[in-house]
């Protein structure tokens, strides 16, 4: 037997490396309160918080390839010689992404997108356009931030990512409280607090992530990831995926409009969804424990796993069944009663998703730890369809269930996907004398 099977790996080390990683994740959201509340201190708090939000929305799209990265490096770097491998590839992802952002920034694609794709009014096109002058950095910034993550991630440094982003929530309030004192006039003030924490996150990542590059060896004879045509086999799955996510939310908007109420299923379906990623979020990185700990010790992770996986759940049932949510909506959300009772609604529907979800996320860290990511392509194919069949049905069959229509099909999604990761997983699993890489980056 081979001796990372004879590693022992303790439920202490498995939660001193998780924890941090959930807190960060968690953190996240305290970025947009802080952008949120800046705003809506100015004179015009709808319209500046609109011209904001939409291009936010579009930097939701175009972050996205930076962010991958966070898992690609996580799963295959493990000496240098991988590390300028996977550097060539982010290099070329940042700058199509810069692409990207200035081709909707400087060319009259980007007028057509707010015009014509989200429907804005011409008023407020050119301040629109202005936001993501700004924003269009931060999926740079983003990128470089992702990059060091995965060396950090594998050298069980996670307390960085931690460490990170309370900078980076410190540096965004104080430069939050400036603004307010100066006055806030447009939505590049949010754009602008955005792009300083993600740089200051960014600066945090990579001085951390230099100085444990140091330390890797040059190159780990038994490590088959040299060239950045391996890196790039491994991360295309991951971008196609994610690109064909992108249809869901739109598609989820656009049914809730034909629901028996419009306005309540869409505010419904965002109150509910909010606080289902809320909780949802701490859980995220349960791939990061799949592919750091599973070869050492895979009968702990999975137990790890069964520890947490059920805890979403009973987190959104006390929000959903006690008295905890309806206070919680009323006193710190501001939610009326009328909208309180449709939100509850809607996230009891949502605990499907946090049901499956670990799970999901567990299959997915054993498919990247295969270096299988081609079945993500296929899995998120069968979440995009199943929710859009759903959506369709649940809309024909009974609109009067307004924002639960969102969060069934949703739910359903993600346990499509989830069965396709874990069918892929159980067949290959049978031929399981394959080594995960070998198989898939020879050179």
């Amino acid at each position: 037997m081979s001796s990372h099977r004879e590693t022992r790996v303790s439920f202490k080390q498995l939660f001193a490396f998780f924890i941090p990683l959930g807190i960060s994740a968690s953190l996240v959201t305290i970025s947009h309160v802080i952008i949120n509340s800046t705003l809506a201190r100015s004179a015009s708090p709808e319209i500046i918080i609109a011209s904001y939000a939409l291009p936010l929305s579009i930097l939701g799209i175009t972050e996205r390839p930076a962010v991958l990265m966070r898992q690609t490096c996580s799963a295959l770097v493990r000496d240098r010689v991988s590390f300028r491998a996977m550097s060539a590839i982010s290099w070329y992802i940042l700058a199509c992404v810069m692409l990207l952002g200035a081709l909707i920034c400087y060319t009259p694609i980007g007028k057509w997108v707010f015009l014509h794709f989200f429907g804005v009014e011409t008023a407020l096109l050119q301040p629109m356009i202005e936001v993501y002058q700004v924003l269009m950095f931060v999926s740079i910034f983003s990128g470089l931030r992702c990059l060091y993550h995965g060396i950090i991630i594998f050298n069980m440094r996670t307390k960085w990512l931690t460490i990170g982003m309370v900078i980076r929530l410190i540096s965004m309030y104080l430069l939050s409280l400036y603004f307010i004192h100066t006055g806030v006039e447009s939505g590049r003030v949010g754009a602008i607090i955005f792009l300083t924490g993600m740089v200051v996150e960014a600066a945090v990542s990579v001085w951390e992530g230099r100085s444990l590059l140091k330390q890797i060896p040059e190159k780990k004879p038994d490590h088959p990831i040299e060239k950045p045509r391996q890196i790039f086999q491994f991360y295309r799955p991951l971008l196609y995926s994610s690109v064909i996510a992108v249809v869901i939310g739109p598609s989820v908007n656009a049914f809730l409009g034909k629901t028996m109420d419009f306005q309540l299923s869409v505010a419904a379906f965002a109150i509910a969804g909010s606080l289902m990623n809320l909780v949802q979020s701490f859980f995220s990185y349960i791939h990061q424990i799949v592919l750091n700990f599973y070869r050492k010790d895979a009968r702990t992770v999975m137990r790890f796993t069964l520890t947490l996986a059920f805890i979403p759940t009973l987190l959104i049932a006390l929000l959903s069944y006690t008295p905890l949510g309806p206070l919680f909506m009323q006193n710190v959300m501001g939610v009326n009663e009328r909208l309180m009772t449709a939100s509850l609604d809607t996230l009891r529907v949502f605990m499907i998703t946090t049901l499956v979800f670990p799970w999901l996320d567990f299959g997915n860290g054993m498919i990247m730890l295969r270096g299988e990511t081609k079945v993500m392509v296929w899995s998120q194919a069968a979440n995009v369809s199943v929710t859009l069949v759903s959506l369709v049905l649940c809309v024909f069959w009974s609109p009067g269930w307004n924002g639960m229509v969102g969060a069934l099909a949703q739910s359903l999604g993600v346990a499509a996907e989830a069965a396709v990761v874990w069918f892929v997983l159980r067949e290959t699993m049978k031929s399981s004398n394959k080594t995960p890489f070998q198989a898939t980056f020879k050179s």
